[in-house]
């Protein structure tokens, strides 16, 4: 199961810093397009906006996945023993209910939803941009199993 974790996390990690290297060299494209050539490049909004939306998604699950994600520290480093492995137990289980409810299945209905309806510029399925909700809902789904099993290994 670590090693399932760490090919993710890795996986991860290498995407989403490559979503934001190619972030960066659109929007310095768009600025040198728009102020020093004065014919604005048009793709790059669109696709600059579309990045940010899976590079946020997938920033996201990565954190799950190297448990850096938003908590109550206060509260978690003050349990220990039972109140913590339950403590740990439930913020994880809540994350799972999280991940399966409203990504997966909420995000599944809100891509198929728009599937039919086209960005502007691109003319890319404005499903296909809102499918990293899902995506990202199973690999959410995917660590918080891994990440309760953790938990109930736990010693303290």
């Amino acid at each position: 199961m670590n090693k399932i974790k760490e090919i993710m996390n890795k996986l991860l990690s290498y995407t989403t810093a490559f979503l934001l290297i190619v972030l960066t060299v659109l929007v310095l494209w768009q600025v040198i397009t728009r102020y020093l050539l004065n014919d604005p490049s048009v793709f790059t909004e669109e696709l600059v906006r579309i990045i940010l939306i899976w590079s946020s998604f997938l920033g996201a699950s990565y954190a799950f996945g190297t448990r850096q994600h938003m908590a109550l520290v206060f509260l978690k480093e003050k349990s220990t023993g039972l109140k913590k492995k339950i403590l740990y137990i439930f913020i994880d289980a809540a994350i799972l209910f999280f991940a399966i409810f409203i990504l997966i299945m909420g995000g599944y209905r809100l891509a198929s939803g728009v599937m039919e309806i086209k960005t502007p510029i691109l003319g890319m399925s404005r499903g296909l941009v809102y499918m990293i909700a899902p995506v990202t809902g199973i690999i959410i789904t995917i660590y918080q199993l891994i990440n309760i099993k953790e938990d109930l290994e736990m010693t303290d």
